[in-house]
């Protein structure tokens, strides 16, 4: 079998980083973890090309070779997802798709030709594909029953198939599930509330993989909570150590975790010990009430602030998302994040409205309140809220426009940005420098062009030019380890100078889309009790 992978475009998005991406010479922020998995896992008798249109077009030559097309991504992928379903169909190929997405909405993928439904976790229903395949079956929908596969099963990935120029950072994964119950989160619904975890060796097989094909650079655990289990993340962490050591650090991780983390000073240690370098946390809201609301009571156990600055000073940058728009949420509530942030020090704050993702307890509650305003899952940060919320939506609105823009005015970014990595640096001052192997490299000519643009941008062209070069030379003085980090956020902000004035115009532009609606509606309400009116 001739199996073509594709992956399919993202709209602009918070996580895109494309002006980011651009200076420094890449063209997509992580490759497809799931696509190159998925070929692990099928019949390696079979041969594979994968495509990431993210990166490239397919080719024509391609799309001839291919007897079978694969698609997979998630629901912020929707639109390119259906429209290479639609492309492969006229192409006359079958066409299959898994991925979370189409386990959300199969029906969606179903109504434009999808022939094969290989739906949640592929390590069980992909080889239930692969026995209907066998059989000479035309069409089918593979389910897993509910039952949660055993992921220490999951073979090595398939790397080989990856362009790795083109990509800011690798993907990898150790576990998968979530054991808290936040109402909006559809990661325990796809992946289930009890975390499994890969085995120690077995990560360290996969990071050797990369190793062997040349990887060196950063590496994100795309796991979306990392401590869900924190005995077995401890046991990785352990053993991860001194294969770093022996390896010469030759990659430094990033992941998601919980706020909880701040709780266990031994596990960010262990974190710090083996080159992790940021976290991403799921803050949310300072907004207590809310918090309780959408049942995330990990995060009301302690002050986020004091969470948060625990975190940092034990050596992890944090990368945070944020929400607005929850139940009962009163007025000011996009003011009170800016102030969070701004107060913490955060540099990149992920912000948006909440919206109810398919098969949530959020979404079913809504439902059963009538208050979803579509069952389609096309939403992002550049998409209205899904549902009717409990405070005026243009009040909502408003205040996301103007917290978007206040959190990356250019100074106010940079501040935080600065006041971050001092405090990164006092905490790398108490830590055992890392004995890394010496290694001589060419100039890369790519990154100091970056390094110019930056300095020119932001050091002479906009109004940060009066603070970027003193906290330059601060950073200089003080956490001159911390220098590359440092500059690679600062570089952030061209890509959210463009993603705010992006956000503005869309969600402006729909808002008014929906009260023009609103008022079409009302107007046709009036007109048809006006005749019974005059009858009368």
């Amino acid at each position: 079998m001739r199996a073509l992978l594709v992956y399919p475009l993202f709209p602009k998005s918070f996580w895109s980083f494309e002006k980011t991406l651009a200076l420094v010479g890449r063209k997509a922020m992580l490759p497809p973890l799931s696509l190159v998995t998925v070929a692990a896992i099928l019949p390696q008798t079979w041969e594979f090309k994968l495509v990431d249109r993210n990166i490239r077009q397919i080719t024509e030559a391609e799309w001839e070779w291919a007897e079978l097309v694969i698609v997979s991504g998630m629901i912020v992928q929707k639109e390119d997802l259906l429209a290479q379903i639609r492309e492969a169909k006229r192409r006359g190929k079958k066409v299959a798709v898994g991925g979370p997405y189409p386990t959300a909405l199969s029906q969606e993928t179903k109504e434009v030709g999808a022939d094969y439904l290989v739906l949640d976790e592929g390590e069980i229903t992909l080889p239930l594909f692969v026995e209907a395949i066998e059989r000479g079956e035309s069409q089918g929908v593979f389910r897993s029953g509910g039952e949660k596969p055993d992921v220490t099963d999951t073979p090595i990935p398939r790397y080989d198939l990856l362009d790795f120029d083109s990509y800011s950072e690798m993907s990898i994964q150790f576990s998968r599930g979530c054991p808290f119950q936040c109402e909006f989160c559809d990661i325990i619904v796809l992946y289930g509330r009890k975390p499994r975890t890969k085995s120690p060796a077995q990560l360290l097989a996969e990071l050797e993989r990369l190793y062997e094909l040349g990887w060196r650079r950063s590496i994100f655990m795309v796991d979306d909570n990392f401590i869900g289990n924190k005995r077995n993340v401890k046991l990785l962490l352990r053993e991860l150590k001194p294969w770093m050591e022996e390896h010469g650090y030759p990659f430094s991780f990033d992941t998601e975790a919980s706020v909880d983390l701040a709780q266990d000073q031994e596990l960010m240690d262990l974190m710090t010990a083996c080159n992790f370098g940021a976290v991403f946390l799921g803050i949310e809201t300072p907004d207590a009430n809310s918090l309780a609301l959408t049942h995330k009571y990990q995060n009301t156990r302690d002050p986020l602030s004091e969470s948060v600055n625990t975190i940092t000073k034990s050596g992890l940058r944090i990368m945070a998302g944020f929400i607005i728009g929850f139940d009962g949420e009163k007025p000011g509530a996009g003011d009170r994040i800016v102030e969070f942030v701004q107060k913490t020090s955060i540099p990149t704050a992920i912000f948006s409205m909440l919206q109810a993702l398919p098969d949530t307890a959020l979404w079913h509650r809504l439902e059963k309140e009538g208050r979803l305003r579509g069952k389609s899952g096309n939403i992002n940060q550049t998409t209205l809220m899904n549902f009717i919320p409990t405070r005026p939506l243009e009040e909502i609105v408003q205040e996301y426009i103007q917290a978007f823009w206040q959190l990356y005015d250019p100074q106010n970014f940079l501040d935080r940005t600065y006041r971050h990595y001092r405090i990164l640096g006092e905490a790398q001052c108490h830590k055992t420098p890392k004995k890394k192997k010496a290694a001589k490299k060419d100039p890369n000519w790519i990154l100091i062009r970056a390094l110019l643009i930056i300095c020119w941008r932001q050091g002479v062209v906009r109004k940060t030019r009066w603070t970027f070069w003193p906290y330059l030379f601060s950073m200089y003085r003080h956490n001159r380890r911390g220098i590359p980090s440092y500059l690679s956020v600062c570089a952030q902000i061209e890509h959210f100078l463009e993603y705010r004035q992006l956000i503005k115009d869309k969600i402006e532009l729909q808002l008014a889309e929906f009260l023009a609606e609103e008022a079409r509606l009302q107007q046709s309400s009036v007109e048809e009790k006006t005749p019974i009116k005059a009858a009368a």
